[in-house]
């Protein structure tokens, strides 16, 4: 993984460039290394393959997200949250073809055949948990709706104890092939049989329970693993977790979205966890020790005399854990002196004394401020 190009690069395009910028830069690349129009070109051959994992990526708006995210770690299949196959899916990569060979590969090979193994359709869902979950990590069960083979027919579609029968249009095969003349030679186009749309067969007594479809929605639980770290927004990826596949393709994929609830006392910020407290007139004057709050609980800290509002100190090792690595963030405490609003007589008496007693001397940045004012005004 370490010697791979960015993707961005290999198809020679911006990282902000749109789904049509790539898939014209993917054409350009394809026509130009496809193996059949350099026989024998190894190099060719490898350009080849290098961009159509580019594409396989960049033409995926998840996989592109997890990429952009991650780089190529979020594409390995070993990597962070199950990452993504190292099988090429090359369906649109297919349809690229057909734009510009009608249906049909180079040298007489047919494209990918829709009537073949599908990938089934990846799934979407957006998981809420807590600030604390995130920072830790959490195992959570859900529930998500989702197509599965139907346990009556086994996934044939048909009744229990009948047959189907072929598909006398296409003999079986869920293809029609067509020959084609282009520039580049003679073709064979090969179409979707629109008999039996591609299955082979064609259904005579269907199952009761799927109607002959082979497949029902259901209602399925799925434990997620949540890692310590993830912050609000990232996804997670479980590979074959989404919709079946039919004809025997693989499962599709189920991304989870985190969304992250708001903490009473906490923001954070990167890995780093900020908290404001509010302190007393006396606490700030005097110095005292105070208990805060973190997200492993309670801890001291004590506090200098003569604390101004709006200092900030630092808790080293009190933040956010790093996602897939050792080590946390620091958690930031800003002081906020509060001025007491409601005094009785004795009180302001007190203060006034105070006043009298202390003069400019005790209040720095006041006698800064006036000395300042009184240069700039010529006083």
């Amino acid at each position: 993984m370490a010697n791979k190009r960015d993707y961005y690069e290999v198809l020679g395009v911006e990282r902000g460039a749109s789904d049509a910028d790539i898939k014209k830069a993917y054409r350009k690349l394809a026509k130009q290394y496809h193996p059949d129009m350099n026989p024998g070109d190894k190099a060719a051959e490898a350009k080849f393959k290098e961009a159509n994992e580019a594409y396989e990526i960049l033409s995926d708006s998840q996989k592109r997200a997890q990429y952009d995210q991650f780089g190529h770690a979020g594409t390995d299949p070993n990597g962070f949250g199950g990452g993504f196959s190292s099988d090429f899916d090359f369906g649109g990569i297919g349809d690229i073809f057909e734009s510009f060979f009608g249906g049909a590969g180079f040298g007489g090979r047919s494209a990918r055949s829709k009537g073949g193994p599908q990938k089934g359709a990846d799934l979407k869902y957006a998981m809420e948990i807590a600030f604390e979950e995130a920072a830790f990590g959490v195992e959570r069960e859900i529930s998500i709706n989702r197509m599965e083979n139907c346990g009556t027919c086994s996934g044939s579609g048909s009744k229990p104890g009948s047959t189907s029968s072929t598909c006398k249009h296409c003999n079986g095969t869920g293809q029609v092939q067509y020959k084609q003349s282009t520039p580049f030679g003679q073709f064979v186009n090969v179409k979707t049989c629109d008999v039996c749309h591609g299955e082979g067969k064609i259904i005579t007594d269907p199952c009761p329970k799927c109607n002959g479809k082979g497949r029902i929605r259901k209602s399925v639980k799925i434990k997620i693993n949540v890692p310590a770290g993830i912050d609000d927004g990232q996804t997670i990826s479980l590979r074959g977790e989404g919709e079946p596949g039919t004809k025997g393709g693989p499962s599709g994929d189920l991304f989870i979205t985190m969304r992250v609830k708001p903490h009473a006392l906490f923001q954070r910020q990167g890995n780093d966890v900020v908290c404001e407290m509010p302190i007393t007139f006396v606490q700030a004057v005097l110095g005292c020790e105070l208990e805060v709050p973190t997200l492993d609980g309670k801890v001291k800290y004590s506090i200098p005399e003569g604390t101004q509002t709006g200092s900030v100190f630092r808790l080293k090792t009190k933040g956010i854990p790093f996602l897939r690595g050792n080590g946390r963030g620091d958690q930031y405490v800003k002081v906020n002196v509060e001025v007491p609003k409601k005094l009785n007589e004795k009180q302001k008496s007190l203060l006034k004394e105070f006043a009298e007693l202390s003069g400019d001397d005790c209040h720095e940045q006041r006698k800064s401020f006036f000395d300042k004012m009184k240069n700039a005004l010529g006083m």
